[in-house]
C-alpha cells in the first residue's frame, strides 16, 4: 500500500458527536483515489481534452475508531481488481499513531463524460494498475 492522502480534521468537519463526519471521510478517500490513479498514469487533464474521467459505482466503508478535531490522519491505497472498464481500489485511514480509523473498497468506472458510458481504461493504466494488484492477504 502507499500513502496516497494525508489530512487534519478541522471544527467544520465533525458531527453533534465530535468526531468526523462520515462525508470527510469519503472525502478524504477520494481524493486518495484521485492520488492513487494518477500515480498509474492518468492525466486529470483528460476530463477536458479526452472529456473521460471515473465514475464511482460502490463503496463499502468500515468505521474502526474516531477521529477528532486536530487529529492527523492518513491514507494508504492499493490495487485489489482490474477490469476492462473497472478497477476496484481499497484504501485504509489510520490515526497519527497508526490506528486503524476506516477502510473502503471502491469500485470505480473508466468513463465517457459526454456519452455518460463506460469505456475500457486505457491500456498503460491498466498494465500498471494490474502490477500493482495486492490480495487480502498482502495487507
Amino acid at each position: 500500500m502507499e500513502i496516497t492522502y494525508r489530512g487534519v480534521v478541522y471544527p467544520a468537519q465533525t458531527d453533534a458527536m465530535g468526531h468526523m463526519t462520515v462525508q470527510y471521510y469519503v472525502a478524504a478517500f477520494d481524493q486518495a483515489f484521485w492520488h492513487l490513479i494518477h500515480s498509474l498514469g492518468y492525466n486529470a487533464d483528460w476530463r477536458f481534452e479526452r472529456k473521460e474521467g471515473w465514475a464511482d459505482v460502490r463503496y463499502e466503508i468500515d468505521y474502526r475508531a474516531e477521529l477528532k478535531v486536530g487529529d492527523l490522519f492518513k491514507v494508504a491505497s492499493m490495487v485489489k481488481k482490474v477490469g476492462n472498464a473497472s478497477i476496484v481500489t481499497h484504501h485504509q485511514m489510520f490515526s497519527a499513531n497508526d490506528e486503524l480509523c476506516a477502510e473502503i473498497q471502491m469500485t470505480s468506472v473508466y468513463f465517457d463524460l459526454e456519452q455518460r458510458t463506460s469505456k475500457a481504461i486505457p491500456n498503460a493504466i491498466k498494465e500498471a494498475a494490474m502490477s500493482r494488484i495486492q490480495l487480502p492477504s498482502d495487507l
